[in-house]
């Protein structure tokens, strides 16, 4: 695939002016509050393992609206001293999977929390195991558009609130140290850590990988690629909803928690990702608010990005912001 979008120097520079809704925080803030109404209950049960070098525990914690929310915590063996963490989410369609598909930050030295996407993880080789209990309106396949006609009813308000308490869930175990959680992830993953970096004052440090869920509006029209093409297919059918869609999604644009965001940053975009567009990952990137903040360009990559290389990355930065 050849380089689609603008030309990187005009990526560096690209600001979208979307409108923002007047209630964003307001809107947030009485999310989260009702969030923590429901006691976090996090519980972290060991997980007997033919694995060395890392011990691994099954977790559950309340998210939103109090349902049961899982994940995995991997710590490197016979760790007796709280240890800075990461928290990572998982990219769109995926679940937590199976502890061993976890294994690189634990043995890089760190605390690996994983939260489980409610509702996911049913295709692919990566099993979930957090039901969502909420139903919603008709919906194009998928998750994107699930709810989509209110941004109370909207899919992506329960997995947003889902991530900021996981960080919560993660500082509860007394094996981490509070005072030193980065969150990270990839596409979906890499979205939910933009939003959890506007949400979360107080993060180390965050990575997101070639995020999704930032600059609806561009994405839904440049891109003919899932998940963002459910988008178009949802209002092929429901015309006349498109106002009240695009009014949604400016509640859970990645470039309005960037603009809030100020813990160090390390981005990054493909610049032949037709996934998530490299226009898209720049108008979050731009707009973030840190002044610590820095992006990888790969310039001959699709939705993969850097991969290991990223990853790569992402060990060489990360010690440095979380004091390890």
């Amino acid at each position: 695939m050849p380089h689609f979008d603008l030309p990187l120097d005009e990526l560096r520079d690209y600001r979208p002016a979307l409108p923002e809704p007047e209630d964003f925080d307001a809107f947030w803030e009485k999310t989260l509050a009702a969030a923590a109404e429901y006691d976090l209950d996090a519980r972290f049960e060991p997980v007997d393992l033919p694995l060395r070098g890392v011990e691994v525990f099954d977790v559950s914690f309340a998210g939103f609206g109090g349902h049961t929310v899982k994940g995995w915590l991997v710590l490197p063996a016979g760790t007796t001293e709280p240890l800075p963490a990461v928290v990572e989410y998982i990219g769109y369609g995926g679940g937590r999977g199976l502890p061993h598909m976890h294994l690189l930050w634990a043995t890089a030295g760190f605390a690996h929390f994983v939260m489980d996407t409610r509702g996911q993880g049913s295709g692919g080789l990566a099993e979930g195991h957090t039901p969502d209990p909420v139903g919603s309106e008709p919906a194009f396949p998928g998750y994107l558009t699930r709810g989509i006609a209110d941004p109370h009813e909207y899919y992506y308000r329960r997995v947003y609130t889902d991530a900021v308490r996981a960080v919560s869930a993660a500082r509860a175990h007394p094996l981490v140290d509070p005072a030193r959680v980065a969150a990270l992830g990839t596409s979906q993953g890499g979205g939910l850590t933009v939003a959890v970096g506007g949400l979360v004052p107080d993060l180390a440090a965050i990575a997101p990988d070639v995020p999704f869920l930032c600059d609806f509006p561009r994405a839904a029209t440049l891109t003919d690629r899932l998940p963002y093409r459910e988008i178009a297919g949802f209002l092929k059918a429901r015309r006349a909803d498109r106002d009240a869609v695009f009014r949604t999604l400016s509640y859970f644009d990645g470039v309005h928690f960037a603009s809030r965001g100020r813990a160090p940053a390390l981005f990054s975009t493909a610049l032949e990702d037709m996934t998530c567009p490299p226009s898209t990952v720049f108008a979050a990137f731009n707009s973030y608010a840190g002044e610590d903040k820095t992006i990888e360009v790969y310039s001959f990559n699709d939705h993969e990005g850097g991969g290991p290389y990223q990853q790569a990355a992402q060990l060489r930065w990360l010690p440095g912001k979380l004091r390890f």
